[in-house]
Formats: structure tokens, sequence, C-alpha cells
């Protein structure tokens, strides 16, 4: 897959399971590397292994990650975006975060929440406000590119349970602010982009 035009500041990456996302993002990566010997690119990884499965999904995409970009130094941030932007982007530093989604969850669905009173639920609400306004900020004021890779969800069915919908939302409100604070929006589907911004 051949990757154009590289990043210039901002890009929203959205797609489904499996639509080429994460691979565009690191051929974006690849591309600034190649640009100059003074471009870095780290990826700020959102996911977390809770399960057997998750450890070997996250190891595989490490191993593949480092075979199709070498250069690309990878950080987890489970839930402090907005930190790991400010702490990491640079004017020669391409930052890619990886995903949205698991942030997302990590906020308003974390282990342990089913025996949360109201009052702590209520108050993970609250930090997830904060938290995405800080992030969205963050995003603006970056100086260097950002790519920022989450999933297009609202596309099927209704889903059953009133927190299952009330994700969804969340999340498609979220991905509509992502896409207004970056400079480009990309559709993936079948390991083709569509540019909708």
């Amino acid at each position: 897959m051949t990757v154009s035009p590289s990043p210039i500041a901002t890009e929203l990456i959205l797609g489904g399971q499996k639509s080429g996302k994460s691979r565009r993002a690191e051929l974006l990566a690849r591309d600034w590397l190649a640009q100059s010997a003074d471009h870095s690119a780290v990826l700020v990884a959102t996911g977390q292994a809770w399960d057997d499965e998750m450890r070997e999904r996250i190891a595989r995409h490490q191993r593949d990650r480092a075979e199709r970009v070498p250069g690309l130094r990878t950080v987890e941030e489970p839930r402090d975006l907005a930190a790991a932007l400010a702490r990491h982007g640079t004017a020669h530093t391409l930052v890619v975060v990886d995903c949205l989604t698991l942030w997302l969850t990590h906020w308003t669905m974390p282990m342990g929440a089913e025996t949360m009173d109201f009052e702590q639920k209520q108050a993970l609400g609250h930090g997830w406000k904060a938290q995405a306004t800080m992030f969205l900020e963050a995003v603006r004021q970056s100086p260097g590119p950002v790519v920022l890779v989450g999933n297009e969800i609202g596309l099927g069915v209704i889903p059953l349970g009133r927190e299952v919908r009330a994700f969804v939302d969340a999340l498609g409100t979220l991905n509509q602010q992502v896409a207004q604070a970056c400079h480009r929006v990309t559709l993936m589907a079948a390991g083709l982009p569509l540019t909708l911004k």
C-alpha cells in the first residue's frame, strides 16, 4: 500500500475492524521517517492486556510494527492521551495514537465498573469529559504531526443494552469532535483510503 500525501499536521483515520486503519497510520509514520534524518515517530498504544488473547494480539502487533516500521517507537498510555501528546509531540516527531476507541473504553467502561456505585460512575464520567477536552486541545496545539486511529462502529445494527448504546453514542460524538480538530480525515474500507476531509 502506498500512502500519500504524508501527514502535514493532524489526521484522523477511521474504519471498521481490520479495515487497514492501523496499517495506514504505520505507513504514514514510515513515510515521515523517510523524509528526514531529523524526523522521529512514536506510537502511543492505548490497548491493555487483560487476558491471554489480548496479550498475544498486542505481542503480534508489536512484532508486525517492528518489521514494517523499524524506527517507530512504542509507548503505552491507556488513559492520559493529552499528557502523552504533550510529552512526545515535537516539530520533528510524528505521534500516532492507536486507538481512540480503546481509550474511550478505558474511561467509560473500565475493568471493575460493574461494582462501582452511582457516585463513582458519575465521577468517572466527569473525569472522561475533562480528559476529552484536554485531549482535543492537545491535538490542536501539537507542534508536530499527529495521526489518530479510531473505529467507526455506528454503521451497523443498534446494539442491545443501554450501556452499549451509550458507548456507541459517546464514540460517535468523540469521532465528530476529533474530526473537527484534525486537518484531514480518512475512512478506511477493505484496505482502501477514502478522504472525507
